[in-house]
């Protein structure tokens, strides 16, 4: 019987979502990889939206990353990859009905007292929404395959006392091919990418130049995403490689622009301009100003006397 669809279906461990998908048991109780044409639960009592305690990395064959820039295609036809942290919903709108692919699945337990379960923290990839999926050449969908047969050979082998150094080994070597390839594709998207910059500095110019501020605070990047149809950490990722700054060192550079403006052009005081940019306490925009340019607002003020 199909549960409310309203309600999240929460799964914590791995064996539990084998038991729904109608998967054998794992064959290691943290870390599981599989092929989702192999599910044979009736996809109308699969639940639509799931609530994972664990990660998930998923290959799904696509032909929707082949995106037509101006006269040329920049995506790949080859399928992606995407990413979900622990405790992300996944809708089945998200998934689809097709599931046809692979997908791997590891528990944080498997990288307790293992570098990687800091530096994962690090990978911006898992908070991506869907539409910002790794789309893979046919290349780079090797180089991934390869890195599946090697944790499904492990995985197949006898558990011993080096199985999990071994299964952590490969899981950090598929992460860098993805961040490397993510890389990639904010290159070959190198004209959207600079669209969204465009629209990201419009947007900045425009809402410091009206009394958005004062009404509604300093923009935020999750304020900003949003105006531009992307997550927050996907918009700070690709401006790190388009421009070398994240997206909170563009909201601060506009401001800070406005701030110089306010102060050799106007008569208002450091607190009245402090106040006008958003700020609720004055002492916050000297201590941001004179971060950022090594002056405080009046020192910067009296320098056009």
């Amino acid at each position: 019987m199909k549960s409310d669809p309203s309600i999240p279906h929460s799964f914590d461990s791995i064996s539990a979502l084998h038991e729904v998908l109608g998967f054998p048991k794992p064959l290691h109780p943290l870390i599981s990889l599989v092929n989702y044409a192999d599910i044979v639960t009736p996809f109308d009592e699969l639940p639509t939206t799931l609530l994972l305690n664990f990660y998930k990395i998923s290959y799904k064959k696509s032909l929707t990353g082949k995106v037509r820039y101006g006269q040329g295609y920049y995506d790949f036809d080859e399928g992606h990859l995407s990413f979900v942290s622990p405790h992300q919903l996944i809708s089945g709108g998200e998934e689809g009905n097709d599931y046809a692919g692979y997908t791997l699945l590891f528990h944080r337990d498997l990288l307790r007292n293992y570098s990687l379960d800091a530096k994962i923290k690090n990978y911006g990839f898992f908070t991506y929404a869907s539409n910002e999926a790794l789309f893979l050449s046919d290349k780079e969908k090797q180089v991934i395959f390869r890195v599946f047969e090697n944790i499904k050979e492990e995985l197949n082998n006898p558990i011993d006392d080096t199985t999990q150094e071994v299964l952590v080994a490969h899981l950090e070597v598929l992460l860098n091919y993805s961040n490397r390839f993510y890389k990639r594709q904010f290159i070959t998207r190198q004209v959207v990418n600079s669209e969204v910059l465009t629209r990201l500095e419009q947007l900045l110019h425009d809402y410091f130049n009206t009394d958005e501020p004062l009404q509604n605070g300093i923009p935020t990047v999750e304020y900003l995403a949003q105006q531009l149809n992307v997550s927050p950490r996907y918009l700070s990722d690709m401006l790190r490689l388009l421009t070398g700054q994240n997206a909170q060192q563009h909201i601060h550079h506009a401001l800070i622009e406005k701030a110089k403006e306010y102060l050799a052009n106007t008569q208002l005081s450091v607190g009245e301009i402090a106040y006008q940019l958003g700020f609720q306490q004055p002492q916050s925009f000297n201590k941001l100003f004179k971060k950022k340019t090594h002056l405080t607002p009046i020192a910067f003020k009296e320098s056009f006397k």
